[in-house]
């Protein structure tokens, strides 16, 4: 058998089992169709018995040797689809999955009942007559289905409401995962849903990691660990999303947090003017940090270290414990000392507040 990588995500043990497994149907399969090529078709066009009995043996051979050179593909293609199915159903709730059950179930009652009316129908039209009633039932399935899982969604969404506690879905960006601080806002408890995390983001985040450049790689692993770190305490969602790749990561999260109807929790100020145009709700952590700066009135009194001089030829800069800048007037004389200034003036801007006092 040739050999292939397996799908990420599947485990080795259950890759080669699955292996075996695979071989072996397909084997089997190659052996009986290679039987029956030559019992239908080769043996009536030859006379010569040596070439008979050559086929006759040598098309089940050839034809399971065939199967199994193929196995391995449709043991990949089996694979993916298992994973696939797998982070699917991660995103759907209790409900939804049974809501699904019970429609495949009654898709199966009523396939029973059809065919037991319609058997002499069936009978009378062949093979095509079951054609058609696989397919019926095909269709039957999946629109059962289909009504059970949106059953199960609005039986989510009721009791979601009656409890009174909605789980908020909250839609990560890498800046914010790189930018680290929702991890210790999340450990406080102030953030409550689910965190979703879209594969793209994480495909972007790898990316970073296996960058070249020192400094976006090391950026790019303390994303990935921070990530771990988040999952271990809170509810994080590996987000499967459709395959958009002439967008940018940026359009691509703006337009699924407004199909989802999530917030977008990012450090990117960009992004955050972009979301906003679109109408998406914006948890930007930078004006999070800004407003839990202590307030400052004019007037009042703080004790200040003159670290540099400032723009102008009489300043003096400084910075609060939290990094707040504050512009000194006359402080250059006092560089590298502890000095008593009186605020003056607080100015907001984009880039945070700035602050300017005068020696006290």
């Amino acid at each position: 058998m040739s050999k292939i990588v397996p799908v990420r995500g599947i485990p080795a043990a259950v890759s080669t089992l699955l292996r075996f497994c695979f071989a072996a149907a397909f084997g089997v399969s190659g052996f009986f169709l290679g039987r029956a090529l030559d019992l239908d078709v080769l043996a009536l066009h030859l006379a010569s018995s040596m070439w008979q009995n050559l086929f006759r043996f040598g098309s089940p051979v050839l034809g399971s040797l065939g199967f199994v050179v193929l196995s391995p593909f449709a043991q990949r293609i089996f694979e993916r689809e298992l994973v696939f199915l797998e982070e699917a159903s991660e995103s759907l709730s209790q409900e939804e999955i049974l809501g699904c059950a019970a429609g495949f179930a009654i898709a199966l009652v009523l396939a029973l009942l059809l065919r037991f009316l319609l058997a002499r129908l069936l009978a009378f039209a062949g093979e095509a007559g079951d054609v058609l009633f696989l397919l019926a039932a095909c269709l039957l399935a999946a629109s059962t289905m289909y009504v059970g899982l949106r059953v199960g969604a609005r039986r989510r969404d009721e009791s979601v409401t009656n409890s009174g506690v909605a789980r908020r879905e909250l839609l990560l960006d890498t800046s914010v995962i790189i930018d680290g601080r929702i991890v210790e806002i999340s450990r406080t408890g102030f953030l409550e849903g689910v965190f979703l995390v879209p594969r793209f983001v994480l495909g972007e985040l790898q990316t970073i990691a296996d960058s070249h450049d020192p400094v976006r790689r090391a950026r790019g692993r303390r994303g990935l660990e921070l990530l771990t770190e988040l999952t271990e305490q809170a509810d994080v969602v590996v987000l499967e999303a459709p395959e958009q790749a002439e967008l940018e990561v940026d359009a691509r999260l703006v337009i699924l947090a407004k199909e989802r109807a999530a917030c977008l929790l990012t450090s990117d100020y960009n992004l955050n003017r972009v979301a906003t145009v679109e109408g998406v709700r914006v948890l930007n952590v930078n004006e999070l940090a800004q407003a839990m700066r202590p307030v400052l009135q004019i007037g009042q009194e703080l004790t200040v270290t003159i670290t540099r001089d400032g723009r102008e030829a009489h300043q003096g800069i400084g910075y609060l414990d939290d990094g707040t800048m504050i512009v000194v007037e006359n402080g250059r004389a006092h560089r590298g000392e502890d000095i008593s200034v009186t605020v003056t003036s607080v100015i907001q801007t984009a880039a945070g507040r700035m602050i300017f006092a005068k020696p006290g």
